[in-house]
């Protein structure tokens, strides 16, 4: 039997009161019978009657604590955006974890939910580092005009914008991270006013959200729809202009009513719905219109926020570059760089030796290796390039051959985290070797020029008898064990974190050399450390996927395409698992 205590918190004054009375109710007939509850109740206003009924739900499982919350909202409060349809207890869930510091975790709930589930089941979801556990925002994801708005006005993906309805709240996580101290900077930063305290948060826990089976906030409204029935979601989430106190026929309003007749609140619920008159009923209609209208305006304003942030903080070269990825995106040039390469020239055939094997050539990998481990360990203390984790290092482990490695290409310093890989994988008699473009070898300035030419690389030339070096060097490093490292979307985009279409160079060596394909695929979230041209720096995490080994069966052509293929797929799946979302591109068709 578990005894830890669930903390649940809901937020309410005595406009809410009654509908956070009917969602308690159903939180209790449907929770665990093994477990205990400590149930908050953060308010600024509540009338004594009030009190005396949350009180009453109280019972042997289940602790009710009435919290005032004025004196810690009215340090702030002067600076909440506040509008029709919302109040200020909407902002009462960012206060919990500096409130409650006893806490490592909390579940909080709106006051316009019925819970059908056992809510000990979603406390017990594992958060590991995320900030919160929570649900797709599902207007957001199936309405165009409020996907447009979370991405272009707070820079935040549809497909990864959450509902704060409903959430499993990381507590320690919160205040490790000042989730709270960087709302009230926001704050001074610029005033949300779409889904105000929402788009905060999603605004600061961007790339921290746990992502939860959409039955634990099915949002119940007209417009919005589900791949199962609606009527079986654990938690029913009545948004917009759908509430059932207000809308005789509201969807599924009998499921809140199954609840509310069974409180100490259904007849003045009964009361508030038949005194609801039409014009009433128009006005709530209205407003969900205008906040239609509303996201429209937010996304056509030249200052809105990622505008704003775009033109006063982030370096111009990189909002340049992030609106060309964009635009090369939709135009499907994805082979492509959107970044100007550095003035080349040829290499000859006679100035470079790829395997490296006169002692001169040694003395200069070994001492270039050096140097590198230390640059290395100096971007990785200072945070200039952060590897949060590494997966799948035995896929690496575990090979007894030579591999062509893949990796998606998105800043110069994915090949120093392909390294970290390598080194992870312990294979002391192998070294790993990177191709890279012939610009980049010859006409790279300083030590990172220095790097390129010394550090286990593999130029490509667009001279003939140097490429046939080239290809010669690679077959003989891979029939010899060793790993090559290839970037098969031939272009790098910078920060970009879709896998793009592949190219079968790579591919060819893996079948000619009957060698395994190692797919690597590196994905990202934002750190708390800014970089210089302002915007985060990134951590990694690192998926060394399963060997994928031609077979004899197929002809030359048919390997290459099949291996091509299942890398992709590789990708793909890690992609849609970490990001939570389908791959999609904007590319016109």
């Amino acid at each position: 039997m578990n005894q830890q205590i669930i903390p649940v918190f809901y937020a309410c004054d005595d406009r809410f009161a009654k509908y956070t009375v009917v969602s308690l109710f159903s939180v209790l007939q449907n929770a665990a019978k093994d477990r205990k509850y400590r149930v908050h109740i953060l308010y600024s206003e509540l009338s004594e009657e009030m009190k005396t009924i949350f009180s009453a739900l109280a019972n042997e499982r289940t602790e009710v604590c009435l919290e005032n919350v004025s004196e810690f909202l009215d340090q702030i409060a002067n600076g909440l955006p506040v509008r029709h349809y919302y109040t200020k207890t909407t902002y009462y869930r960012l206060f919990i974890a500096e409130q409650f510091p006893q806490y490592q975790k909390a579940l909080y709930l709106d006051s316009d939910t019925v819970v059908q589930g056992d809510i000990a089941r979603l406390y017990d979801t594992d958060l590991s580092d995320h900030l919160l556990a929570a649900c797709h925002e599902q207007v957001m994801e199936q309405m165009e005009v409020y996907g447009t708005y979370c991405e272009e006005v707070v820079g935040v993906s549809r497909h990864q914008f959450f509902n704060a309805g409903v959430m499993l709240i990381n507590c320690e996580g919160f205040r490790r991270h000042k989730v709270l101290e960087k709302f009230v900077r926001r704050l001074g930063e610029y005033h949300f006013v779409v889904t105000q305290d929402e788009d905060y948060l999603n605004l600061i826990c961007k790339d921290h959200v746990k992502f939860l089976d959409q039955h634990w906030n099915t949002e119940v409204c007209e417009g919005l729809s589900y791949p199962y029935d609606e009527r079986e979601g654990l938690i029913l989430h009545y948004v917009m202009a759908n509430k059932p106190w207000h809308f005789e026929n509201a969807k599924h309003a009998d499921l809140f009513w199954s609840y509310a007749e069974k409180t100490a609140v259904f007849a003045d619920l009964r009361a508030e719905l038949a005194s609801y008159t039409d014009e009433d009923r128009a006005s709530d209609r209205e407003v969900a219109e205008n906040l239609c209208q509303l996201a429209k305006t937010e996304i056509a304003r030249e200052d809105n926020y990622q505008k704003m942030l775009d033109s006063t903080v982030r370096a111009a070269d990189r909002v340049a570059v992030v609106k060309k990825i964009a635009e090369f995106e939709r135009e499907g040039k994805f082979e492509f760089d959107v970044e100007d390469d550095p003035p080349s020239r040829q290499i000859q055939p006679d100035e470079i030796d790829y395997l490296r094997r006169s002692p001169l050539a040694k003395l200069k990998t070994k001492i270039a290796y050096f140097r590198a481990k230390r640059f290395l360990n100096y971007i990785k203390k200072h945070h200039y390039m952060i590897i949060r984790e590494i997966r799948g290092i035995e896929n690496l482990q575990n090979l007894q051959s030579g591999a062509v490695i893949t990796c998606n290409h998105f800043n110069a310093f994915d090949s120093f985290a392909m390294h970290e890989v390598f080194v992870a994988s312990k294979q002391k008699k192998k070294s790993m070797f990177r191709v890279i473009r012939e610009g980049n070898y010859t006409s790279f300035p300083g030590f990172y020029g220095y790097l390129m030419r010394h550090f286990y690389t593999l130029p490509l030339s667009s001279n003939t008898k140097t490429m046939q070096k080239f290809i010669k060097a690679t077959d003989q490093l891979l029939q010899e064990g060793n790993f090559v490292l290839f970037y098969p979307e031939q272009s790098m985009w910078w920060n970009y974190r879709k896998p793009k279409p592949l190219k079968p160079g790579a591919y060819r060596f893996a079948v000619k050399n009957k060698v395994p394909v190692v797919p690597c695929f590196i994905t990202m979230r934002d750190s708390d450390y800014p970089g210089p041209d302002g915007y985060p720096v990134q951590e990694y995490t690192i998926t060394v996927g399963k060997p994928i080994y031609p077979e004899e069966a197929l002809s030359y052509k048919d390997n290459i395409q099949r291996l091509m293929d299942e890398n992709f797929a590789a990708w793909k799946a890690v992609y849609e698992t970490t990001y939570d979302m389908p791959l999609e591109y904007t590319t016109k068709t």
